[in-house]
């Protein structure tokens, strides 16, 4: 199970209130939420694997040298020595260290890749796996990598995580009309605003669905169009023919990274905590209570 963990956190900050506040009277609720959302997750699906997968660069510049509104509208602080300040509500920041030191003290492993995003964190554990995969994400991107042959599905949290899409090829075959590989071509074509990504003006996403139907993929989307026999309405070839610089770039920002060099980790799912002593000193300062205990007892079964 992959954890796409500000995801998750974000969910959790925004689902739980902020009146859940440590003794110092700090919010912790995205810290609980998550603790919480962890331990159903754990409860509901038995994972013998589990990673939090972390954003060490949440706007790699691989990404916006090729494609320069990538994520723009989130930067609060540009860094030129460093990863862009990501626009993040005032008490969620403080929250961040401290879910990152109770993750180590369970023994969760987490993992960052300085230069990626932890979506390319997922999709290279992803491609390693030798067994099923559960990828827990509130981000459609991901959808790109479900793969029902290698048993590799995204669970999409409708409600908490109480409530989860199980999405594999059926789900979005029905709902977009492409399998988990052409989800990325989908998204290219039709465009994501909440990641500053242009699209193909005037190919929305059943315009993009067709074309994938008719002619497989983005290659053979572009081939038709310098094809004069291929079915393109004049102003569909026009539009994409335009857009060729956009779509020879945009494969290398919308698919998630497999090759990412990943961290020698374990990622056997903790029955007892790495640093007991640490997570007690962490629990009481932070007053993790209920939600902490509720994740031990579940590790422990």
């Amino acid at each position: 199970m992959l954890l796409d963990t500000a995801s998750l956190y974000f969910r959790a900050y925004f689902g739980v209130p902020d009146s859940v506040k440590a003794p110092d009277g700090t919010p912790v609720n995205a810290v609980r939420g998550l603790l919480d959302f962890i331990d159903r997750l754990v409860k509901d699906h038995r994972p013998d694997r589990l990673v939090a997968c972390m954003d060490a660069d949440w706007r790699p510049r691989w990404r916006v040298d090729l494609i320069p509104s990538y994520k723009a509208h989130r930067v609060a602080e540009v860094h030129e020595a460093g990863p862009d300040e990501e626009e993040v509500p005032d008490t969620l920041s403080p929250q961040v260290p401290v879910i990152e030191a109770v993750l180590d003290a369970l023994g969760i492993a987490r993992v960052g890749v300085e230069g990626y995003e932890a979506d390319d964190v997922i999709g290279t554990f992803t491609a390693r796996a030798e067994g099923p995969v559960d990828i827990v994400t509130g981000d459609r991107d991901l959808y790109q990598l479900v793969d029902d042959a290698r048993g590799v599905r995204v669970l999409y949290p409708l409600k908490g995580v109480g409530t989860l899409q199980l999405t594999d090829e059926a789900w979005l075959r029905q709902k977009y009309g492409v399998d988990g590989s052409g989800y990325a071509d989908l998204a290219l074509l039709r465009g994501d605003p909440s990641d500053g990504l242009p699209g193909v003006p005037g190919i929305g996403e059943k315009t993009a669905a067709k074309l994938l139907a008719e002619f497989g993929d983005l290659a053979g989307i572009m081939a038709a169009v310098d094809d004069p026999g291929a079915r393109l309405t004049p102003s569909q070839r026009k539009r994409l023919d335009e857009a060729r610089p956009y779509v020879a770039v945009a494969p290398t920002v919308v698919r998630v990274a497999a090759d990412v060099p990943l961290p020698d980790v374990d990622t056997e799912l903790p029955r007892a905590p790495r640093d007991a002593a640490g997570l007690e000193e962490l629990s009481a300062r932070w007053g993790l209570g209920g939600s902490l205990q509720r994740l031990l007892t579940t590790l422990g079964a």
